[in-house]
């Protein structure tokens, strides 16, 4: 066998062990649990406001080619929708409690698993413009007009990307630990994401502990609290992503961070950029970088964090983003 064929069958071993036991950690607290997806449309009859992010169903929209997975809170609020974006390998269980019942106080929050991730049928998207694609159909599919973004990581890649493509769809952004297309770093993800699926492995501890969050006292606390509020849904909780889908995506991140830079004064619409100082996985330069080139936009950037600052500060976070979608 060649060389390079034994690299390969080494770096697929070593993929399927880790994502086995760090990406997927935070279901840990749920193993009894049967991923369930619930078949009826979400109506102002079978949603109350005291629904909350672990406790919200899970739910099924078909377009096209595509049944998607989707939960929704906060319909009662009524006004834009703030539809999510998610991050590398991540599924709707992803997504912060206390972000998603911050924001769904005051406003209709969606998220949803695009194509081939999570619940969602299909074969995962290897780009982020077919991301884009199918996050304008779902959008559509839900009867929705015009709808905020908020976008983490690869989707706030992805939020680029949809308001490049139909503007008149969006009316704000915000996107946090993102950069824009040919940022600094940002075809470099597969290779930090593996060294720290890697010391998650041979410490015990889920990847994202290294991923999201510095490795200061503080940084390392946020880290565990963070976790822990993954576990608080143990019912229905959402498919796992597969490793097929998992290298799609970071082939599209590959892609995303060797692209050309586009022109992005050609958005007018109110952006919010977020991040943390000291991020590995999206190097910070790039948030400066993409808050420069969108004419609209403000910039936060939290101390003593990193790639999850959103998450680290969610306390703040959450004030913050409800102030700038209520203007």
């Amino acid at each position: 066998m060649k060389t390079d064929g034994i690299q390969h069958l080494v770096k697929t071993a070593v993929l399927g062990i880790t994502l086995a036991t760090t990406l997927f950690s935070t279901a840990a607290g749920a193993a009894d649990a049967v991923p369930t997806v619930m078949h009826q449309p979400l109506t102002a009859s079978n949603q109350t406001p005291a629904d909350t992010w672990k406790s919200v169903p899970t739910q099924i929209i078909t377009a096209g080619d595509v049944t998607f997975a989707y939960r929704e809170l906060g319909k009662q609020n009524g006004g834009t929708p703030v539809v999510f974006l998610v991050h590398l390998a991540a599924v709707l269980d992803n997504w912060d409690p206390r972000i998603m019942d911050g924001i769904a106080a005051k406003h209709h929050v969606i998220a949803f698993d695009n194509r081939g991730i999570g619940a969602s049928s299909g074969s995962p998207a290897n780009s982020m413009e077919q991301m884009a694609d199918d996050a304008i159909t779902f959008i559509k599919a839900k009867g929705l007009t015009q709808v905020d973004l908020l976008g983490f990581s690869m989707g706030g890649m992805v939020a680029q990307e949809i308001v490049l493509k139909e503007p008149q769809l969006i009316r704000k952004m915000i996107v946090a630990g993102t950069g824009p297309a040919g940022g600094e770093g940002i075809s470099s993800v597969a290779g930090v994401t593996f060294y720290d699926m890697l010391r998650g492995f041979f410490t015990g501890q889920d990847a994202k502990q290294f991923l999201f969050f510095t490795r200061t006292p503080g940084g390392i606390e946020a880290g565990k609290a963070f976790l822990e509020r993954l576990k608080e849904r143990t019912e229905n909780r959402d498919k796992e992503i597969s490793v097929s889908a998992f290298m799609a995506q970071l082939e599209a991140l590959r892609v995303w961070g060797q692209k050309a830079p586009v022109d992005l004064s050609v958005v007018k619409q109110p952006v919010l950029v977020v991040n943390g100082d000291a991020d590995r996985m999206v190097p910070t330069t790039n948030t400066h970088d993409l808050a420069q080139r969108l004419p609209n936009s403000t910039l936060i950037i939290y101390p003593d964090a990193g790639h999850g600052g959103i998450f680290q500060f969610h306390v703040d976070f959450v004030p913050s983003a409800l102030a700038f979608l209520g203007r």
